[in-house]
């Protein structure tokens, strides 16, 4: 019996390669790798287009059936990949089972094979990944070396708001509570700077003591994002407008204190019934002139009512 046309009898002749290419055609997230050993580095003699497509593979927690799970799209032009062909060697169906991270040593001529054919906007002569060399491929938030801060970082420590001033006293954005251990802060981002990090990070001092320094953090790219921290706290920014809409009721209970700034103007409309109850005292603080428009009885019931000017 020939078993060199039979899957799992015809050997297993595995690959690493480069991808460089991921637009399928079939949005079946496919790419296309060019294989060390198994095709050249000249792109005129094999140009990228005619690289074989791969099928990628998809971890168990992904169904990879009808869109549930985790879409097949995480590999760039640039990857370094792991696979195997299914027809050995006819090595026409390459099967991409994981990528390779490293740490580069110089960045991607868009003119050769094995790299990132794009080149950067600014620079012809580079591709665009990988995007720093002389480092780790590791997300720089979770490798937390200060020497080379991730951007988002330095964004928003630059951008904390302090000495915000309230009805009676001033307050402070926390302080960024971000604190990474390596390897304990898990981080996804995106081409575009989307962020999330589960930050498991703790530390032991000499006499074994453990701080932990907990987070929870997502962040769009254009800065809006909510943190959950150590203690509990929740900071949450939005850089531009804000919607919330509530189909049925919304009830809010705040144990502490509540401090609201606004600088703009405040305009409240309430369809139905409006009922404040003070459990103390009610101090109103007016610079301009106050109006009120009732088309119905106003009614003022207490001890002692001053409307004295």
């Amino acid at each position: 019996m020939n078993n060199d046309k039979f899957l799992g009898h015809n050997g297993f002749l595995w690959f690493v390669g480069v991808v460089e290419d991921r637009q399928d055609p079939q949005f079946a997230g496919r790419v296309r790798v060019r294989c060390l050993g198994h095709h050249t580095s000249n792109t005129t003699i094999l140009p990228t287009s005619d690289l074989p497509w791969s099928q990628v593979v998809l971890p168990i927690t992904s169904s990879g059936i009808s869109g549930v799970g985790q879409s097949p799209l995480g590999l760039v032009e640039g990857s370094w990949v792991f696979g195997y062909f299914r027809d050995g060697n006819n090595r026409q169906e390459p099967l991409v089972i994981g990528s390779l991270p490293g740490r580069p040593s110089e960045y991607g001529n868009p003119n050769k094979g094995f790299y990132d054919p794009n080149s950067r906007t600014d620079d012809t002569t580079k591709s665009v990944y990988p995007r720093n060399i002389d480092e780790p491929d590791v997300n720089r938030l979770a490798v937390n070396n200060p020497d080379k801060q991730h951007s988002s970082l330095t964004t928003r420590t630059a951008d904390r708001l302090t000495n915000i001033q309230g009805v009676n006293n001033l307050w402070n954005q926390p302080e960024i509570s971000y604190n990474a251990v390596y390897p304990y802060n898990h981080v996804y981002e995106s081409e575009s700077g989307h962020i999330m990090e589960f930050d498991d990070s703790f530390e032991i001092d000499e006499d074994g003591n453990r701080t932990n320094h907990y987070r929870v953090h997502l962040r769009h790219t254009s800065g809006t994002s909510i943190e959950m921290t150590n203690n509990g706290d929740t900071v949450e920014i939005t850089k531009n407008n804000r919607y919330i809409l509530v189909t049925a009721d919304n009830k809010v209970y705040i144990k502490g204190t509540k401090d609201v700034v606004i600088d703009g103007d405040y305009d409240l409309k309430v369809n139905g019934n409006y009922n404040i109850s003070v459990g103390g005292n009610k101090t109103e603080t007016i610079s301009g002139t106050k109006t009120s428009n009732t088309t119905g009885a106003v009614v003022h019931t207490g001890s002692t009512i001053d409307l004295n000017p």
